[in-house]
């Protein structure tokens, strides 16, 4: 394993990457609403990217057809816009990822469509909570897999499963990079976290179990029972002053 530790100037070019990402989740929240298609908010997203100098870093990425991922309800991860159309009541997971000058920022959220039930509401809450626990982990000193504990157990504590088939990763000029980041496991285990770290963390939450499914299309991810699933993600670098979130609004 080779983490690839960033200089202030690096950061500081994710930085800018990052707010061309948290400025799409922002418009794309606007924009979400019963009737809208999933390629509509695909367009929309693309539009604003490279209206900001940025590059959509997903599309094209290992051939994936789309700007971004948009996953409805039971699809955990990886959504192909297409035709399919937002109702009220279903949950609707975005995620971003942007090249700028050479350097990638990836975020996700969760939003609701309209008015939703108890259990999507907790579902929700649950994986943004898990998101800052993970967030407020990363700091100098700690291990990487006391990131990965902390979403764990506040996930598991709200009485829903973590998904193991998909984790986190470093990230930098590259999507992925070094390390691997699971949303569970035992605290006090691999590499200690140092200044100039970047880290994707994305938990990924599911009502029932925590496995998964990938449809035909070879991108789909569904929960194996169908049931609900939601997204939440934030870049973020970890510094001598603690974690600082490049994907922040």
């Amino acid at each position: 394993m080779s983490i690839i530790c960033k200089s202030q100037s690096e950061l500081a070019a994710m930085r800018e990457a990052g707010k061309i990402v948290a400025g799409t989740l922002q418009a794309l929240r606007e924009l979400i609403a019963p009737g809208v298609t999933t390629r509509a908010l695909d367009k929309a997203a693309e539009r604003y990217i490279r209206d900001c100098g940025g590059t959509p870093a997903f599309k094209g990425y290992r051939g994936f057809p789309a700007s971004i991922c948009v996953s409805v309800n039971e699809t955990v991860v990886h959504g192909i816009p297409g035709k399919r159309t937002l109702s009220k009541g279903d949950i609707v997971s975005i995620d971003v990822g942007v090249v700028y000058e050479g350097y990638v920022a990836d975020a996700a959220t969760t939003e609701a469509v309209g008015p939703v039930d108890g259990e999507a509401s907790r579902l929700m809450n649950a994986t943004s909570s898990a998101l800052a626990a993970g967030i407020e982990k990363a700091v100098e000193g700690n291990h990487l897999s006391d990131v990965s504990n902390a979403i764990q157990m506040k996930v598991e504590a709200e009485g829903f499963s973590v998904v193991r088939e998909y984790v986190g990763h470093g990230i930098g000029r590259s999507m992925h990079e070094d390390p691997a980041i699971p949303n569970f496991g035992q605290p006090g285990k691999g590499p200690l976290l140092a200044p100039g770290m970047v880290l994707a963390l994305e938990p990924m939450v599911n009502v029932g179990t925590w496995q998964t499914e990938v449809q035909r299309d070879g991108w789909t991810v569904l929960t194996k029972d169908r049931k609900l699933s939601a997204h939440y993600e934030h870049t973020v670098a970890v510094t001598k002053n603690g974690p600082w979130v490049l994907t922040a609004t």
